[in-house]
């Protein structure tokens, strides 16, 4: 299974692009990460369609979608880990997380979603998103592999 995480914005050098790629090098299975960036200064509901259109277009055929917007389910470590579990166990290749610009994701993109994710009703910066969510693989990972990192 190849987990891919398309992310609108680019995470520069620094302390969180530091503590993401510490998470990824632990990570045993074949993850990348590609960021869109709409160029255009546009704002607004037609910056949302840009940005969806970048991020629709960088989904890998056949993936698993799962977007982040607040809007969504906030499920248990253990809940999260079981469904990667079950969507690697039913065959699915690729899954691909989705996290939105400043304003969010146009409804397109969660559309066309297996899953809306939530890390709760708070803003968070999309660095920290990514954070956030890159840990949750990991902490995935070991939860599948019976390792002792997760504690309930």
């Amino acid at each position: 299974m190849r987990v891919h995480i398309l992310a609108v914005g680019r995470v520069r050098r620094g302390p969180e692009r530091d503590l993401y790629d510490s998470y990824v090098r632990q990570i045993r299975w074949p993850l990348s990460l590609i960021e869109v960036e709409e160029k255009k200064p546009v704002a607004g509901a037609e910056r949302l369609r840009r940005e969806a259109d970048l991020l629709l277009r960088a989904i890998p055929d056949g993936a698993t979608v799962i977007a982040l917007d607040e809007r969504g389910d906030s499920l248990a470590s253990r809940d999260f880990a079981h469904r990667i579990e079950s969507w690697r166990d039913t065959g699915q290749s690729d899954i691909a997380f989705v996290i939105g610009g400043a304003d969010g994701l146009d409804p397109s993109v969660r559309d066309r979603a297996a899953l809306i994710l939530s890390f709760g009703r708070q803003t968070w910066p999309h660095q920290m998103a990514r954070i956030m969510l890159i840990e949750q693989i990991y902490r995935a990972q070991q939860i599948l592999a019976g390792h002792p990192y997760h504690r309930d």
